[in-house]
């Protein structure tokens, strides 16, 4: 979901003193990259499998192959896959918002009004896949770590834009009078 643009590629303005909706920008996990080991493990396990299922030695049955194999799955792909799942962050046009824990228990919030300093750091292997970390920092709170989100910079510069926005419409509005004319 966007929000119409003018010509330039910035987002319409409201008219002074009417409500903005909040819509939603992106919605964000980390790099999925993050779960390459858990599809080898994957491919190795469902292989193995196969290849030694009624090839066992003597004191070995196929059901301790099997839930050996179960265990493994469970463990090393489908508990990180829920882990890199149960983080998200959602940027929309009021603020940033952190998602974490299972079912979103644990949340954070930093408006993009408040305003807040923004520090990209990219290790070479993120700069090969395109992604990065994001610290999003106010100086009131502790700071918020968009940690591994790919297209770095692109989500970067989309921040930097809100943060600049939203604080231009604040001082619009903060000037307006209650007739909706601007003093000068």
């Amino acid at each position: 979901m966007s929000q119409p643009s003018t010509p330039l590629g910035r987002p319409r303005m409201p008219a002074p003193g009417a409500a903005a909706p909040e819509l939603r920008i992106a919605r964000l996990r980390s790099h999925a990259r993050r779960l390459f080991w858990s599809a080898i493990v994957l491919i190795g396990v469902a292989g193995a499998t196969a290849y030694f299922y009624d090839n066992l030695p003597a004191p070995y049955e196929n059901w301790m192959l099997l839930s050996t194999a179960g265990a493994l799955v469970l463990l090393l792909v489908v508990l990180p896959y829920f882990v890199w799942l149960s983080r998200t962050w959602t940027i929309t046009t009021r603020r940033v918002i952190e998602r974490s824990g299972p079912f979103g228990a644990n949340r954070r919030e930093i408006s993009h009004l408040r305003g807040y300093a923004i520090q990209l750091r990219r290790g070479i292997l993120q700069r090969m896949w395109g992604a990065g970390t994001l610290t999003l920092s106010n100086g009131v709170e502790p700071a918020l770590r968009l940690k591994n989100i790919p297209h770095a910079v692109l989500v970067h510069e989309t921040l930097v834009d809100q943060v600049e926005v939203n604080q231009i419409l604040a001082h619009r509005d903060s000037q307006t009078f209650g007739s909706g004319s601007v003093g000068l």
